[in-house]
């Protein structure tokens, strides 16, 4: 008898064990591939759909370790199409593979019990995409069967990812806080997530975060995410844990099988090559390291698309004002810094505002020196001052800031200073981006002294596996850095 979409599924067995965990860990010994089936409504009509989704399967069953039919591409066919996916799910199944249904569901109680249901049961999925918005809520009900899985949006391919995925919350990216809340739920080790191939930076840090959790990368084909790079970003210690979705770039190829061939001996070729960075324990780790490792994980170093003060595009983006947050990491700057302050002769430190004044305030206190620093504007009240602190005209003080780009907004800061009196050769500054401050002020008579320089972070961060090689070289090129 034919199954229709409204019958529960007494479906094929995947293999011994019957469940999408340990099929998938079964199936990824022999490939990394996932394939994705999204029919296109403009060039696929509801009389070929079933047709075409077989020749898919049939075509790469060779190469595949997991099937991802899109369920928006079938119910925009009405009810014969959504027949037409409970069929296609049962022929997956018939060739011995899990299927992971991409419908990104997201609700909470008895409606996302619901969406379970009907993914599970009625459709005979083996695991579902979830959108992860509502919390915990949204996500509990999807993982609830041990032999069922859930792939958590964390930060997905798209151009547009970056409009929410990358908020702040809490002083760190959304994104993090998503993976952090899928690995405290991947108790019965059925969670993963989705990180697309279009921001291997982000898919670094993610797997820092999940160390042993799946992977979906989307992104790779005709979205344009580079796979080698990915993989570098997103193995797990075993050279696994990473599930390489490519949909048109095989299933619209001329020859799908061969397409499907292609990448998947693509992906076997880097993980047998050791694809994956180092891990960083296996790297010694120094004060240096330390920093921008940790600067990194605060989400103070960010790769992306950024307009800076200055006007300039750049493709990192620092913002040491987080370091507020993070105590620890506080006290290994002031300890760099004193490194530096130790070899200066001055009276005083002058910090910057907004940026430079608590990296300053700890400084100070670590080398028992005092603080004064400069206002941005003057107040119409009381002392008027625009020097907060006690000075005396004739002394010296070494301006501290947390990073430089240009230099300009160094010299406009420390104007007042020099208007009364104070004498200013030394600029000490956490990070130096390389980009002719350090010219800029040499240029005025003052020496600047940074902690670490923007290749210096780069080169940490490549050392210890938070970036690939190729972001470090596309970094320096675009911001002119020899």
């Amino acid at each position: 008898m034919t199954r229709t979409a409204h019958q529960p599924s007494d479906r094929p067995s995947l293999s011994s064990e019957n469940s999408f965990p340990e099929s998938l860990r079964s199936h990824a010994q022999h490939s990394l591939l996932c394939v994705g089936i999204d029919p296109p409504i403009e060039s696929v009509p509801l009389s070929e759909l079933s047709a075409w989704g077989r020749r898919i399967v049939d075509a790469t069953v060779g190469s595949a370790c997991l099937y991802k039919p899109n369920i928006a591409f079938y119910e925009a066919r009405g009810l014969d199409g959504l027949r037409i996916l409970r069929e296609l799910i049962d022929h997956i199944h018939a060739a011995g593979f899990p299927v992971l249904l991409d419908a990104k569901r997201g609700d909470i109680a008895s409606t996302a019990a619901a969406y379970a249901q009907a993914a599970f049961d009625q459709w005979g999925a083996d695991a579902l995409t979830v959108n992860p918005l509502l919390g915990r809520d949204g996500i509990t009900p999807f993982i609830e069967r041990a032999d069922r899985g859930a792939f958590v949006l964390c930060h997905t391919s798209n151009p547009g990812a970056r409009d929410l995925q990358e908020l702040e919350v809490g002083g760190v990216p959304l994104y993090e806080k998503i993976a952090h809340l899928a690995a405290e739920l991947n108790t019965r080790g059925n969670v993963g997530l989705v990180v697309g191939a279009t921001y291997p930076e982000v898919l670094a840090r993610i797997r820092s975060i999940a160390p042993e959790m799946w992977i979906l990368l989307p992104g790779v084909g005709a979205q344009g995410g580079a796979l080698e790079e990915s993989l570098s970003a997103g193995l797990d210690a075993r050279g696994a844990g990473i599930l390489v979705n490519v949909s048109r770039a095989i299933a619209q190829a001329s020859d799908p099988s061969a397409a499907a061939r292609e990448y998947r001996d693509r992906i076997e070729a880097i993980r047998g090559a050791g694809a994956r960075a180092p891990a960083p324990a296996a790297v010694p780790v120094s004060l240096a390291d330390q920093v921008a490792l940790g600067l990194h994980d605060l989400g103070a170093v960010r790769l992306g698309e950024f307009t800076l003060k200055s006007g300039q595009v750049s493709p990192i983006y620092i913002d040491l004002r987080l370091l507020v947050s993070d105590p620890r990491l506080m006290a290994l700057v002031a300890r760099m810094l004193n490194d530096i302050l130790s070899r200066l002769r001055y009276d005083r430190i002058a910090a910057i505002p907004y940026g430079g004044l608590p990296i300053g305030q700890a400084t100070a206190l670590a080398a028992g020196m005092p603080l004064i620093y400069p206002r941005r504007e003057a107040k119409d009240y009381g002392t008027k001052k625009l020097i907060e602190g006690k000075y005396a005209s004739g002394e010296t003080v070494v301006v501290l800031d947390d990073l430089v780009t240009t230099g300009g907004s160094k010299l406009e800061a420390m104007a007042p200073l020099v208007d009364a009196g104070l004498k200013v050769k030394d600029v000490v500054v956490l990070v130096d981006r390389e980009q002719g401050g350090r010219e800029e002020l040499a240029a005025h008579g003052l020496s600047l002294h940074a902690a670490l320089t923007l290749s210096q972070v780069l080169d940490s961060l490549v050392r210890h596996g938070r970036i690939a090689e190729t972001v470090r070289s596309d970094v320096r090129t675009r911001l002119g850095i020899r």
